[in-house]
């Protein structure tokens, strides 16, 4: 796993913003977990949450407004808050020096700003990007078990189809799935039933029938991957899990590749756990990948219809690696190069 050693371990400010919400209790966790050598935390919330109190490391905090976070200027501010919230809050805190790491779809098509994850394009970072954003959870766990293949046999195209854990819509979501087990009627969060149903449908959809979700995949990874030439199409889908999102992908190279030299590369791929043995049933699942950081990849297999082509399945905590995580390992990374 992308885990970075730090260079020094000067006084820290880190403000985490949402600190409420399903992610932002991530975050806290993984903080924790990762030992993150924050020396003075600030937790940051809506007013509707101000005043509020949170446990962190056995440590009582009191929960504050964003306008007292901004004036007290933290060296780093990771955001799950919501796009609005972004768009308004980021610049004020990076006009203080704050450095933002945002975990909203809000910059992340801006041109002026970086889309990272840490083991794919890190090295893209400088001391000028005061706000920094966090990828889409679908798009990072491909990226991570793609980024090797495409370095070593070029991405020509790929075809996407995901199965997506309720947790990636939040907490309404998972109450919905709750309620509807136990056979309560309750708030929706979608427009139909969940269990023991597939929506083909998360986000909203656009005018090219695409929902936002499906165009993200597209978008997002082409920005990451400098590469605007891969041809992509997806399809998204909301399944009833909560463990994590699975993807299964047909990528077509370039370049013709052995099967077994791609097995080793994906073995030995930062961030990656290869489970590919079909002989005992062994490949990816959202009950492995929950409470993980690492992207699963499995069921590696030649699309016999066509040269030069794979077919992967590549399964993720979307809470874990495809938010809080990737955020703090990104934090992680500016600290570790003194970037702040």
């Amino acid at each position: 796993m992308f885990h970075m050693t730090y260079k020094n371990n000067k006084y820290m400010k880190l403000a985490v913003v949402g600190a409420t919400g399903m992610v932002g209790n991530v975050m806290l966790e993984v903080l924790r977990e990762r030992n993150f050598p924050v020396t003075q935390l600030l937790l940051v919330a809506s007013e509707r949450s101000v005043g509020k109190k949170k446990i962190f490391k056995g440590k009582e905090y009191t929960v504050i407004g964003l306008q007292d976070a901004v004036d007290q200027k933290p060296d780093i501010a990771v955001f799950s808050a919501g796009g609005d919230t972004s768009l308004e809050w980021a610049p004020k805190f990076a006009a203080v020096g704050t450095t933002v790491i945002d975990n909203s779809s809000a910059w992340r098509m801006d041109q002026n700003k970086k889309l990272i994850v840490p083991e794919v394009n890190a090295n893209e970072l400088t001391k000028e990007d005061k706000i920094i954003a966090n990828p889409n959870c679908s798009t990072i766990q491909m990226v991570v078990a793609l980024a090797p293949l495409h370095k070593r046999y070029k991405i020509k195209r790929l075809v996407i189809s995901t199965y997506q854990s309720i947790t990636g819509t939040g907490v309404k979501a998972v109450q919905q799935l709750e309620n509807e087990y136990a056979d309560i009627k309750g708030e929706m969060a979608y427009p139909y039933p969940i269990h023991r149903n597939a929506l083909p449908h998360c986000d909203v959809f656009e005018d090219n029938g695409y929902t936002k979700e499906e165009m993200k995949l597209v978008r997002e990874t082409q920005k990451i991957f400098n590469d605007n030439t891969i041809a992509i199409t997806a399809t998204a889908v909301r399944i009833p899990v909560v463990g994590g999102h699975s993807e299964s992908i047909n990528v077509e190279f370039e370049n013709d590749f052995d099967i077994s030299k791609i097995r080793k590369m994906l073995h030995e791929a930062d961030g990656v756990t290869l489970k590919d043995n079909p002989d005992t049933n062994t490949y990816p699942m959202p009950i492995y990948a929950h409470g993980h950081d690492d992207v699963f990849v499995g069921r590696l297999r030649r699309d016999e219809s066509q040269p030069k082509t794979l077919n992967i399945w590549v399964v993720s905590d979307n809470l874990r690696k495809g938010a809080a995580t990737n955020t703090i390992q990104i934090a992680e990374y500016l600290m570790a190069n003194s970037l702040i």
